[in-house]
Order: C-alpha cells, then structure tokens, then sequence
C-alpha cells in the first residue's frame, strides 16, 4: 500500500498504517489522531472530517453531497476533501493529507 501521510492540527507529521477498505477518516481515528469529529461516523452528513489533500494520488470524483457539504465551511480551499470520502484501497500514489482547522 502507498505511504499516508497526515499532517495535525498541530503541525506533526504521522505515517498511518491503514487496514484493507479503510477510507482515510478511519485510518486517522484508528491511529490515534482525534483532531476530526466525524460526527456523522463517515456517512457524508457532517464536515467535521475536513482534510485539505496535498497528493497526486488518484482520488474518486468529489460527489456533489461532499461539494455542498464543503461549500458550508469556513475554510475550504481547492484541495478540500472530506476525508470519510477517500478511500484507501487502490491508491497508486502516496497520500499526503493535512487536517483542515475546524469550524
């Protein structure tokens, strides 16, 4: 599997070990990393998962639920993706990601 790389709200860089089908929200919470709320649990409802992706890995077409999801934020970017939406699986590249500050 590629290198994921998640930066903190803190500013510290983690290598995360991610299962089969994980998306990149579970991986951050399954590694100790609890600077997301998730509070939707991954189901595309919430925002609170907010990562801004600084990758070329190959990532799936942002649905337009995460689109308007992200639109309510104070603090998307152009590289604003919700991170229960990407998934791990298949990834060509490595994944380099920074948890967005929180709203």
């Amino acid at each position: 599997m590629p290198e994921i790389i998640v930066t903190d709200r803190a500013g510290t860089v983690h290598n995360l070990k991610a299962a089969p089908g994980q998306t990149l929200m579970e991986a951050i919470r399954d590694n100790g990393i609890y600077d997301i709320k998730a509070l939707c649990g991954g189901s595309c409802s919430c925002a609170t998962c907010h990562v801004y992706v600084d990758s070329a890995a190959p990532l799936a077409p942002m649905s337009d639920d995460e689109n308007d999801l992200l639109d309510g934020t104070d603090h998307r970017q152009a590289n604003s993706r919700l991170s229960c939406q990407i998934k791990l699986d298949g990834l060509g590249s490595d994944l380099r990601a920074v948890i967005a500050p929180e709203d």
